[in-house]
C-alpha cells in the first residue's frame, strides 16, 4: 500500500501531471524585473520567506487541514471557500483555483473527492491524498519541494539561470522545506497568514507589468 500510495503522489506532483503550473512565476516575474532577485542567491533568499512567511506555509496547512477533512464534504467546502477568499490578489487567486481544478480535471483516473468545481491547489491535493491514503506528511513535504522547484523553473528561464544554479538553490531550501512540513503539522486553520509582503505585492504588481511570460 506504501509503494502504491507514494507512486500515485509521484504522479501528482510531478512536472508532467496537467496542472499548467509552468505558466505561473507566483510574483517572481516582477521580483526579476525590479532587481530583487538577480541570481542564485537572492532567489533562494526570496523562495526562503515566500516558504516559511509566505504561502508556502499558508498552503501547508490547507493540505493539511483538507488531508484530514478528506470524507467530510462541509468541512471541504469550507477549507476550499478559505483558501480562496485569502489570496492576496487576483492573480494569486486565479494560479490556485485554476491550478486546482486542472489537478482534479487530470485526476479523474484516481477518482477525487467531492469538492467544488473551482478549488485551491493545496485543498485539490490534500483532500485527494487523504482519500486514497497517502500519508499526510509525506504529502505536504512532497508538496513544498514541488512549489519550489516550479518557482525555480521559472526562475531559471527569467533570471536567467543556469540548470545548475537552479538546483543549487533547489538543494539549500531542503531544510526551509522540512521545516515548514513539520512547523504545519500542528497547525489549525486560525494559523493561516503571513509577513512575506514584498511577494504579495509583487503578485499585484505582476498585473499591471508591461512585459509578461507567465500569468502571475
Amino acid at each position: 500500500m506504501q509503494d502504491k500510495a507514494l507512486l500515485r503522489l509521484l504522479a501528482w506532483l510531478s512536472p508532467a501531471f496537467p496542472t499548467g503550473a509552468y505558466a505561473y512565476s507566483h510574483g517572481l516575474e516582477w521580483a526579476v524585473e525590479c532587481g530583487d532577485i538577480t541570481d542564485g542567491d537572492t532567489l533562494q533568499a526570496w523562495l526562503s520567506d515566500v516558504l516559511a512567511h509566505g504561502s508556502g506555509r499558508n498552503d501547508a496547512i490547507l493540505l493539511r487541514n483538507a488531508h484530514r477533512a478528506n470524507t467530510d464534504t462541509a468541512a471541504l467546502d469550507r477549507i476550499a471557500e478559505l483558501a480562496a477568499a485569502i489570496a492576496p490578489s487576483r492573480e494569486r487567486r486565479a494560479e490556485t483555483l485554476d491550478q486546482g481544478s486542472a489537478f482534479l480535471a487530470a485526476a479523474a483516473p484516481w477518482h477525487p473527492p467531492d469538492l467544488p468545481v473551482r478549488v485551491a491547489y493545496p485543498v485539490a491535493v490534500g483532500a485527494m491524498a487523504g482519500r486514497h491514503g497517502v500519508a499526510e506528511d509525506m504529502t505536504t513535504t512532497a508538496y513544498l519541494q514541488a512549489f519550489a522547484t516550479n518557482l525555480i523553473s521559472a526562475a531559471v528561464r527569467l533570471v536567467p539561470l543556469g540548470q545548475s544554479a537552479g538546483l543549487r538553490v533547489l538543494a539549500t531550501l531542503e531544510p526551509v522545506i522540512l521545516q515548514v512540513a513539520e512547523a504545519s503539522r500542528t497547525a489549525i486553520l486560525d494559523d493561516l497568514g503571513g509577513c512575506a509582503f514584498r511577494s504579495d505585492l509583487a503578485a499585484m504588481l505582476h498585473e499591471t507589468q508591461y512585459t509578461r511570460l507567465f500569468r502571475s
